[in-house]
C-alpha cells in the first residue's frame, strides 16, 4: 500500500506495517483428520483455478487502462471500492499497476448449505524481496452470477495452509457465532477496532494478541498524533466493523482463519491553511492544490485472522486503502 508524503500518523502506520506485510513463498495444505463432511462444495478445484485465471486477465486489462468500471465485471466490495481508489491515484500519477501473476496457488473450498457460496485461494505474487502473499477471497450471490473477488489481504506468513481439509481435499466453513474459539469471528472487528481506537485496555481488546496490525499500530498512531499536534495540527483517528460479511475456515487445530473489515475515519484540523495537502494515499480522492484547515478521510482496511480454540487471536494479513477525503 502507498504511504501518505505528508506528514500524518497514517504515514507512520504504513511505515510499520510494511514489514509486517513482507513475503514469502505459500505453503501447500495437507489434509486434516477426517471429519463428516456437510454441504457441497460450490465448485471443484479446477473450476476454481479457472475462476483465478479469468480473474487475472480481467484485472490486468483494466489495469493497463485505469479502467475502473472494468472492475465491476471481476470485483465486489470490499475489494471493488479499494482497488477503484487505487486506480484513481495510479491514473493521476500515470503509474499503471504491475501486472499480475500469480503462482504457488493453493484452493480452500469449503463444503456450503446455500447461497451466498464462497472460496479461498492462496497465491504469491512477485519475486525475492517483492514477493507477496494474497489470501484470496471469492464469492458468487446467486445460480449462475459470477465469481467476484471480494477480499485480498496480504498475510505475512503461509496462514491459509493452517485451513484442515477433509479425505475429499474440501474445507469446512466456521458460523459467526460459533463458541469453540478464543473469540467469535462476528466480535472479532468490534475488538480489533476496540483496540485501535482506545489501546488495548479497551473494552473486549484483551482476546487480540500484540502485533504489528494491533498494538504496534495503536502506539504509532498514539505517538503520531503527539507530533502533528507539536506541528499545528489536530489528528483523532476511529476505527469501527465495516458492514462486510465476516468469513471463517477451520485450522487443523479446531481453530479458525477469519477474513474481516473495519472502517477508520480520521479527522485533522490545521491552525494555519498549507499544513494539510493531498498526496500519496489520497492522491486522485481530493482536489490536491486546495488549501484547507480541515480534512476528513476513510480508510478500509482487510484483515486476515488466525483464531485459536484458546488464547487470543493473532492478525496476520491486511490489505489497507484510503478511499474517501472530505
Amino acid at each position: 500500500m502507498p504511504a501518505r508524503n505528508f506528514a500524518v500518523a497514517s504515514l507512520l502506520v504504513s511505515s510499520l506495517l510494511a514489514a509486517a506485510l513482507s513475503a514469502g513463498c505459500s505453503g501447500d495444505a495437507s489434509s486434516a483428520d477426517p471429519a463428516q463432511p456437510r454441504g457441497t462444495p460450490p465448485l471443484s478445484k479446477t473450476q476454481a483455478q479457472q475462476v483465478l485465471a479469468s480473474y487475472t486477465a480481467g484485472a490486468n486489462r483494466a489495469g493497463s487502462r485505469f479502467n475502473r468500471k472494468a472492475l465491476r465485471t471481476i470485483q465486489t466490495d470490499p475489494q471493488l471500492t479499494m482497488d477503484a481508489a487505487a486506480l484513481k491515484m495510479r491514473r493521476v500519477v500515470k503509474q499503471p499497476p504491475p501486472k499480475l501473476e500469480f503462482r504457488d496457488t493453493s484452493f480452500y473450498i469449503p463444503r456450503l448449505g446455500g447461497y451466498p457460496q464462497w472460496f479461498a485461494a492462496a497465491a504469491v505474487t512477485g519475486r525475492g524481496k517483492q514477493a507477496q502473499r494474497h489470501a484470496m477471497l471469492f464469492t458468487r450471490a446467486k445460480a449462475g452470477a459470477p465469481w467476484l473477488l471480494a477480499a485480498a489481504p496480504h498475510p505475512a506468513d503461509a496462514a491459509l495452509s493452517r485451513v484442515a481439509l477433509d479425505p475429499d481435499g474440501y474445507a469446512a466453513p466456521v458460523g459467526q457465532d460459533v463458541e469453540d474459539l478464543a473469540v467469535s469471528p462476528r466480535k472479532l472487528p468490534a475488538a480489533h477496532a476496540a483496540l485501535l481506537t482506545e489501546g488495548p485496555g479497551a473494552k473486549g481488546a484483551s482476546v487480540i494478541a500484540d502485533g504489528p496490525q494491533t498494538t504496534e499500530t495503536y502506539k504509532a498512531l498514539t505517538q503520531g498524533a503527539k507530533t502533528l499536534a507539536g506541528r499545528g495540527v489536530t489528528l483523532s483517528s476511529r476505527f469501527s466493523a465495516a458492514p462486510y460479511t465476516v468469513y471463517g475456515l477451520r485450522t487443523k487445530d479446531r481453530g479458525a482463519v477469519v477474513w474481516y473489515v473495519l472502517k477508520q475515519n480520521e479527522a485533522y484540523s490545521a491552525s494555519r491553511r498549507g499544513k494539510l495537502g493531498v498526496s500519496g494515499d489520497l492522491v486522485g480522492l481530493a482536489p490536491a492544490r486546495t488549501s484547507r484547515t480541515r480534512m476528513d478521510t476513510t480508510v478500509l482496511a482487510q484483515y486476515l485472522a488466525t483464531v485459536p480454540p484458546e488464547g487470543r487471536a493473532t492478525v496476520n494479513g491486511m490489505y489497507r486503502k484510503a478511499v474517501g477525503v472530505r
